[in-house]
């Protein structure tokens, strides 16, 4: 009898062992399978020519945090606003528009500014130069082409510029060429995009002469940012390793680890402003004018009639 219960209890404590050391090799295999990143960028469909400045970028921070690093670029600002608010990237390289709508919107983290200060840039009102338009206003009752909503530079900044108009048609381009090719085509009256755009994509439209209506006030750089679902100490690694990359990995990537980020408030502001405006936009005319007002004058109307 007894050897039977010092079988048992042999087996048992053998039971047990096994158990422990069952749970200690599955904890140690899932310590060791290492964590993803997203890094996310808009590309506006530029393809493996634009990506490629990021791929040694990729590779330093996978190594420095051991991670499974993967680069997803999104087409235009649009596609970036969904991936932000759903939270599927870790680490965004967000032009200004963009930024301002994750950290307010979404609580990601601003941690180096693009470029530094001199990649400060302004929106413009672009025409062709044979058009008799000469100022704003002139753009009353007209076909204006805008980026699409999270750029600041094609949306935000230009429908402030343009607050208080009566437009025919609004139309929003995918990327900043294509507003340049809609005016080509002459399918638009003015356009709206980036100073840095404009000049980048301008001469491969050699036989149309363009003119800049309208610059607008300066507009502060991109960030990177750190999305929030990354914990505290996480955080603390990835903004180690980005700050003490090696200078042609940082610079190949776009961004000044020595730069102080901007000041994102304005811009904030501004968005919030142009937030009213958006229910008229695809309407025809477009009125821009916030929807309460647009009542009131259509109230005013039919009271004089």
């Amino acid at each position: 009898m007894k050897t039977m219960r010092w079988r048992r209890l042999h087996l048992i404590q053998l039971l047990v062992l096994i158990g422990l050391l069952g749970v200690g090799c599955n904890s140690k295999q899932e310590s060791n399978n290492p964590e993803k990143l997203t890094i996310g960028v808009v590309s506006y469909g530029e393809g493996k020519v634009s990506l490629e400045k990021y791929n040694r970028f990729k590779e330093y921070i996978a190594a420095q945090t051991q991670s499974i690093v993967e680069l997803e670029p999104a087409y235009n600002e649009l596609q970036a606003i969904d991936q932000i608010h759903r939270k599927k990237w870790e680490i965004v390289f967000a032009p200004t528009g963009l930024a301002a709508i994750a950290i307010s919107q979404d609580l990601y983290i601003p941690l180096f500014s693009l470029e530094g200060i001199s990649s400060r840039q302004r929106s413009l009102l672009v025409v062709r130069d044979d058009k008799p338009i000469q100022k704003i206003s002139d753009l009353a009752n007209k076909t204006v082409a805008l980026g699409e909503i999270g750029s600041a530079a094609g949306y935000y900044v230009p429908l402030y510029d343009l607050y208080g108009l009566t437009l025919a048609q609004i139309r929003f381009a995918p990327t900043p060429k294509t507003v340049l090719q809609w005016l080509s085509e002459g399918s638009v009256d003015a356009g709206a995009l980036s100073e840095k755009d404009f000049q980048s994509y301008q001469r491969e439209f050699g036989s149309t002469k363009f003119k800049i209506l309208h610059t607008s006030r300066w507009i502060p750089s991109g960030v990177v940012l750190l999305g929030p679902t990354i914990d505290r100490n996480r955080q603390k690694q990835i903004e180690k390793a980005m700050s003490e990359a090696p200078g042609d990995i940082a610079a190949d990537a776009g961004y000044v680890p020595t730069a102080k980020t901007p000041n994102y408030d304005q811009v904030i502001k501004l968005v919030e402003k142009v937030k009213p405006l958006e229910a008229q936009l695809k309407q025809t005319p477009v009125v821009l004018l916030p929807q309460r007002s647009v009542d009131q004058q259509k109230v005013g109307k039919q009271a004089v009639k």
